[in-house]
């Protein structure tokens, strides 16, 4: 009995001896692979010019899924009852899936972000469907960071970006000014334009190609409408638009060129002999009605 308890013995510690090498020899051989897979990955992402921070942590998870997968495989080659893990893996896989659905909804967005690159760090934005509008700080696998023209920052789910429409402000090197601007009846349009175009002219912004453009758009109720159009390196847009607008105006007023505000004559009928008496004409512009009266009134 002892013989064959001792044999028993030797035969099951034989038996758990052969089942962890070959597990070792599984594992190890796993992690080789997994480690191989993990540089590769390292050096394509890489090679497409990732962010340090994204090699790094793509790299590492891969590199931890894999070896998880590895050691499931090697225990079921050793001869190890798997049934268990994999119930178990499962269960925490669906778990995880749910917990971690807006993670790798982010996730997977950034990655997109990365490959399509609608905005980079330095890009003025806008994003009107979230209503942002700003300076990109940072994107990373899972917000983006941006500095809005109020200096709030704001960190954005890489999903929502990605949902959004995004109006890139800076992905041209020139962008195009127009604006409208209104000049009485009265006034004479070369005068107008020739002070525009000096105006144009003398912004060490406003590029000389293409030329800008100034031509009469519109005969309006109460002004005719010029349309100014030039163009601007996209990094001074918003500075040269709101710079030149007044410029504008003040060239204009001291060359005598009126900008109206919007009016509508009335003409009042009284009765003749009244009307003849007073001789009464009105205007109203903004200021309210304005009226002119004869010696009788």
């Amino acid at each position: 009995m002892a013989a064959e308890s001792l044999a028993a013995l030797l035969e099951t510690v034989g038996s758990y001896i052969y089942k962890i090498v070959v597990f070792s020899v599984v594992m190890v051989a796993g992690i080789a692979v997994s480690m191989l897979i993990r540089r590769m990955i390292r050096r394509t992402l890489e090679f497409s010019q990732f962010p340090h921070t994204v090699v790094d942590i793509a790299s590492k998870m891969v590199y931890y899924l894999l070896v998880a997968l590895a050691g499931v495989i090697a225990l079921g080659v050793a001869g190890f009852d798997v049934t268990g893990f994999a119930f178990a893996g499962s269960l925490i896989g669906v778990a995880l899936g749910f917990a971690s659905q807006t993670v790798a909804s982010n996730f997977f967005s950034g990655l997109f972000l990365y490959f399509d690159k609608p905005l980079k760090p330095g890009d003025m934005v806008e994003l009107p469907d979230l209503g942002i509008m700003g300076v990109v700080e940072d994107i990373t696998l899972f917000s983006t960071r941006i500095t809005t023209l109020d200096g709030l920052k704001v960190r954005i789910p890489n999903e929502s970006i990605f949902r959004s429409v995004i109006k890139n402000l800076y992905s041209h090197q020139a962008r195009r000014v127009e604006y409208l601007v209104g000049i009485s009846y009265s006034s004479d349009i070369d005068v107008a334009r020739e002070t525009i175009f000096r105006i144009l002219e003398d912004h060490p912004w406003v590029l000389a190609e293409p030329k800008p453009v100034v031509y009469v758009e519109e005969l309006g109720d109460s002004a005719v409408v010029l349309r100014v159009i030039f163009w601007t390196p996209s990094t001074k847009w918003l500075r040269v638009r709101w710079e030149l607008l007044e410029k504008i105006k003040k060239a204009l007023d001291e060359a005598g060129v009126e900008i109206p505000f919007p009016q509508r004559v009335v003409w009042l009928r009284l009765p003749e002999a009244g009307a003849a008496s007073l001789g009464v004409s009105g205007r109203i512009g903004g200021e309210g009605l304005l009226a002119e009266t004869g010696e009788g009134a």
